[in-house]
């Protein structure tokens, strides 16, 4: 499993199960950059090998994804 750290901005590129369901399609690229956070009484990043991304810029909340799916920005 992964390693991600929350607050860094990390390259999506799906892989696994965001391919097979791409609940990400409407908010976000292959290719875009994104933050890993933290949701208030959500699990932590990471557990179960799925994150929480938002926007690097606004950091709006944009979906839950594989940990497997970010690459080093």
């Amino acid at each position: 499993m992964k390693r991600i750290r929350v607050n860094k901005i990390y390259k999506f590129s799906p892989t696994g199960w965001d391919l097979v369901q791409p609940f990400w399609k409407d908010r976000v690229n292959p290719g875009d950059l994104v933050r890993v956070i933290n949701l208030p009484g959500a699990p932590k990043a990471g557990t179960m090998g799925q994150c929480h991304i938002a926007c690097p810029d606004t950091g709006d909340f944009l979906c839950m994804i594989s940990t497997a799916s970010l690459q080093a920005a």
